[in-house]
């Protein structure tokens, strides 16, 4: 049973390197999920130094991005929290990234442009699943 109570708060962390399109997706979130902390870097370097920092609960992530692309954050991701999950952002032309990407789970992928919709759906099943 869920109660007032048992409801917790829970963190996100949108790993994109198109700056504009991050800090929109952050904002959106942060507005459309009150009690989520939203954390935002532009490569995966960063996105791992935060990870580490926050272990945030759910990573949403574009693949294709310089410095340290979103395949290889999220490996080490899950080496460090095996249970964070993910939604991979894509474009079309990353089907084969995303086939690797499988490899490692993720549990929604949207193409670009984003579909809010969608990403507020797939967001909903991640918390769902998470056990705090």
């Amino acid at each position: 049973m869920v109660t007032e109570q048992s409801i917790v708060s829970y963190s996100l962390l949108v790993v994109e390197d198109d700056t504009m399109v991050c800090l929109s997706i952050g904002c959106i979130l942060a507005r459309k999920f009150p009690d989520a902390t939203v954390y935002t870097a532009e490569n995966g370097q960063i996105g791992l130094e935060i990870f580490k920092e926050h272990s945030p609960e759910i990573v949403i992530t574009d693949i294709n991005m310089p410095v340290m692309d979103g395949i290889e954050m999220a490996g080490k991701i899950k080496s460090i929290k095996a249970d964070t999950k993910f939604i991979v952002l894509t474009g079309y032309s990353d089907k084969n990234y995303l086939e690797r990407f499988s490899e490692i789970g993720f549990e929604d992928y949207i193409v670009k442009p984003v579909d809010l919709g969608k990403l507020f759906a797939a967001i909903e099943k991640c918390r769902a699943k998470i056990t705090l």
